[in-house]
């Protein structure tokens, strides 16, 4: 679907679908697009679908409508489209021009008989080896064009790899920085951004040769900087007082400074920044070599190509935060939503729980007092596992394992939820695996994850006509390694739509019960123990969960390596209390 994603301004990160055939956009809340941008009129600009693409016009507003820079009054979008009113960018993206079932029919992956493929592999690089082979020397003899091709080829070959490593701006530029004092004879160099807010360069980093002073003082020429940044090129200077095109009152020449590169780091669509390099030469040096500059025009393309390649990079990594925070965002205004209408239930039945407590206190009837109590009880169980389930799904955490009888946790689980099934008449059915040995895992943790898993069967037996029954069972397979949970239930099953989503939070199926939450922490900590949870349903069959983990034995006592090996037998047939 077409869309508008705010890269820089008050509503950064925001993503707008143009789905609709018009669209206003504006200060104005009356707007289908509403921006929280004083620069920006209240009512700036239309979208307007047209032959199945989409027209922007500046609906007079007035500080106008800019597409890749340039002011428009009408402009149909393309892909890539960059998109400014006030001070809000926006990046226009299109409908996909071929769908995945399109491009299937044209690329296919085959196998090797199906299309009688012949061919073989002849030489591979790793990405290390990519970069050492612009150091091949070749059997013929090099021009010094070709070595400098070379040279530069190399050069861009590792600023690519440098800036494709890192999402941090910050250590992107440092990075960038060390590389050009690796290629080229500079003593001193910084790197300048514009603030995204104030459109003013800002000094993001600054590097010294070494052996030369870390805190001398760079000193750049605001004509040069317009210069550079208004006309996009990059400039090497030589003695600036002898360049026509710079006042000499401006001069970048200070006390010695003799030259100077400095380049835009331009992007997709906009100048991002600028790099500037310097070097000097003492008066005893010039006598020595004489006066010979040691920066080039070759110099120069160099620098102008790794600021292209710098300022993509800045320009996807604050793409990249944007999406970021935009995801982020959407996460907490989903799970807000999603908790408040939780919350809301629970506190609706805490509210009827309370009224008839205050009801029986008034009458002085006790029935009605437990009745509203048991209410107020439940509710408050559930606030209780709302909360549990969120601290385990949100916290990373290691399974505080030690050793325990899978059995007797299974059974506790069963113990603890029988008055319930009682209640709603549901029949529990118990077989625990005699062979079950004592294993090493988290035993509350999988307490949790049981018990999760046995309450969702019990709310959907809850308004079964017919008797319900859930069948719980432990299996060992010492085959596979593997200890197995099974709990069955003749439910109404999971709907097949709702399959692929079982495991994602928030989305409990049951109007009133549970947190939506249950099953993504039951996997979740199943996973913490190298484990998985499979599910297998059939609707109006019934649904069955098995809980898989490794089994993980542990170490031998010194009493138990004293035992014959009938002995140890004999004690692994052990029936466990519980089971």
């Amino acid at each position: 679907m077409p869309t508008l994603f705010v890269i820089r301004g008050a509503d950064q990160g925001t993503r707008f679908e143009l789905s609709e055939a018009v669209l206003q956009m504006g200060r104005d809340a009356s707007n289908s697009i509403q921006f929280h941008d004083t620069e920006v009129s209240r009512h700036h600009a239309e979208v307007r679908r047209i032959d199945g693409d989409y027209v922007i016009s500046d609906l007079h507003s007035s500080n106008g409508t800019f597409v890749n820079g340039q002011r428009i009054e009408r402009h149909r979008l393309s892909t890539g489209d960059q998109v400014q009113v006030g001070c809000t960018l926006m990046l226009y993206t299109g409908p996909a021009e071929e769908t995945p079932e399109e491009l299937a029919k044209i690329v296919s992956i085959a196998t090797a008989a199906e299309i009688g493929d012949r061919s073989r592999i002849v030489r591979s690089f790793t990405q290390q080896e990519g970069s050492r082979i612009f150091e091949f020397q070749s059997d013929g003899p090099q021009t010094s064009w070709l070595a400098r091709a070379r040279s530069n080829l190399q050069v861009m070959y590792r600023t690519a790899l440098a800036v494709s490593h890192t999402l941090d701006i910050d250590q992107l530029l440092q990075r960038i920085m060390e590389l050009i004092f690796e290629w080229v004879e500079a003593d001193r160099g910084c790197i300048m951004l514009f603030d995204p807010a104030s459109h003013v360069l800002q000094p993001k980093v600054h590097h010294t040769r070494k052996g030369m002073r870390a805190d001398q003082r760079i000193s750049i020429s605001q004509t040069i900087l317009d210069y550079v940044t208004e006309r996009n090129e990059g400039v090497v200077t030589s003695d600036a007082r002898q360049d026509d095109r710079w006042d000499a009152a401006g001069s970048i020449v200070r006390m010695g400074v003799r030259e100077a590169i400095c380049v835009p780091m331009k992007g997709r669509y906009d100048v991002v920044g600028v790099i500037y390099i310097d070097t000097s030469t003492s008066p005893q040096q010039m006598l020595q070599h004489g006066a010979t500059n040691r920066f080039t025009e070759d110099h120069l393309k160099l620098m102008i190509a790794i600021g292209h390649q710098a300022a993509l990079a800045v320009e996807d990594t604050r793409y990249y935060s944007a999406m970021v925070q935009a995801e982020r965002l959407a996460a907490i205004g989903q799970t807000i939503a999603t908790l408040s209408h939780h919350i809301k239930n629970i506190l609706q039945g805490i509210r009827g729980g309370s009224y008839l407590i205050e009801l029986g206190l008034k009458e002085h009837d006790e029935e009605i007092v437990g009745k509203g109590w048991k209410i107020v009880d439940r509710n408050q169980n559930r606030i209780s596992s709302l909360v549990l389930d969120m601290l385990t799904f949100s916290k990373e955490r290691k399974p505080e394992l030690a050793a325990g009888n899978l059995n007797a946790t299974v059974g506790d689980v069963l113990e603890l939820m029988r008055a319930r099934a009682d209640e709603l008449h549901v029949e529990l059915q118990w077989g625990g695996d005699a062979s079950m040995p004592e294993m090493i895992f988290d035993p509350e943790g999988i307490h949790h994850a049981v018990l999760n898993v046995v309450t969702n069967a019990l709310d959907a037996l809850a308004d079964r006509e017919t008797a319900g029954r859930i069948e719980v069972a432990t299996q060992c397979c010492r085959d596979e390694g593997l200890a197995r949970i099974i709990i069955a239930d003749n439910g109404p099953g999971i709907p097949a739509e709702q399959m692929e989503s079982l495991f994602s939070p928030f989305l409990a199926s049951r109007k009133s019960h549970g947190t939506g939450l249950g099953l993504p922490v039951s996997q979740k900590i199943l996973r913490e123990h190298g484990g998985q949870i499979v599910v297998d349903s059939r609707p109006d069959h019934g649904c069955r969960f098995v809980l898989e983990l490794p089994i993980s034995l542990p170490p031998p006592s010194p009493e138990t390596t004293a035992f014959s090996p009938g002995e140890e037998a004999g004690i692994e047939r052990k029936t466990d209390p519980g089971g």
